[in-house]
């Protein structure tokens, strides 16, 4: 589980572990890794991984492979979340952005790519409905940079068929110590949020309902349950809209 020291990452990875899963959480920052760890059970691993560092992501991975005895599932679920409109988006925070949510992906699956095979094993990237066909306004760097996420995975797919690639698309989703959307917008402008949200309700992209993040969970561990002879190639989870 890489990203798992907060968010939905955390979220995710905390429930496979609970449910008995063999895992490692994968993220920056250890002191959190180590909280969430213990949340997992007995035997998770806690591993200290910056995905814009290749020799150290590689290293890592290798780390929780040694750890667990091999890999049969990737979860990625690193990702920064830029709020600026286009015109403001410097350099750095382009890098940044693409570095953690598409470089810092292809980084993590190369590095795990032998297991995977191996094991004929599932590997699952975390995107959003923001990057849908109508990009949300104020967020186009992160929406570009999942769209060039959901590419990157079907390319991976063509590329190595023995293993089983997914995008896993979420809507806005809430729950648990990781609370998807505090993580989220962490450091983000309130004035230009308040403006943004205010966009985004005026144009239908917000749907007012927030999913629950055992559903995701469920959907996440349906991706992962796949055998050698299945693969769920994508699949979008999102809050039902309340009766009107």
């Amino acid at each position: 589980m890489v990203g798992a020291s907060s968010g939905l990452g955390r979220c995710i990875g905390t429930a496979l572990g609970q449910r008995g899963d063999a895992v490692a959480l994968l993220a920056r920052r250890l002191d959190r890794l180590t909280d969430a760890a213990g949340e997992a059970g007995a035997g998770a691993l806690a591993i200290a991984c910056d995905v814009t560092d290749e020799q150290g992501c590689r290293a890592a991975i290798d780390e929780a492979a040694a750890g667990l005895g091999g890999i049969d599932g990737l979860v990625y679920a690193s990702g920064v979340g830029t709020l600026a409109p286009l015109v403001d988006t410097d350099a750095a925070t382009w890098r940044r952005t693409l570095d953690t949510n598409v470089i810092g992906a292809a980084l993590a699956t190369t590095a795990a790519l032998p297991h995977l095979t191996a094991s004929s094993g599932v590997a699952a990237y975390l995107s959003s409905v923001s990057a849908s066909s109508t990009p949300w306004p104020g967020l186009g760097a992160y929406v570009t940079s999942k769209a060039a996420l959901e590419k990157m995975v079907e390319a991976w797919r063509v590329e190595h068929p023995g293993v089983g690639f997914t995008r896993i698309t979420v809507g806005d989703c809430v729950g648990g110590k990781g609370d998807a959307r505090v993580q989220f917008n962490a450091g983000w402008d309130p004035d230009l949020f308040t403006e943004m949200a205010g966009t985004w309700l005026s144009r239908g992209l917000l749907s007012g309902a927030m999913l629950d993040v055992q559903e995701l969970i469920r959907v996440v561990t349906t991706v992962l349950a796949c055998g050698a002879s299945a693969s769920i190639p994508s699949v979008t989870v999102v809050p039902r809209r309340a009766a009107n």
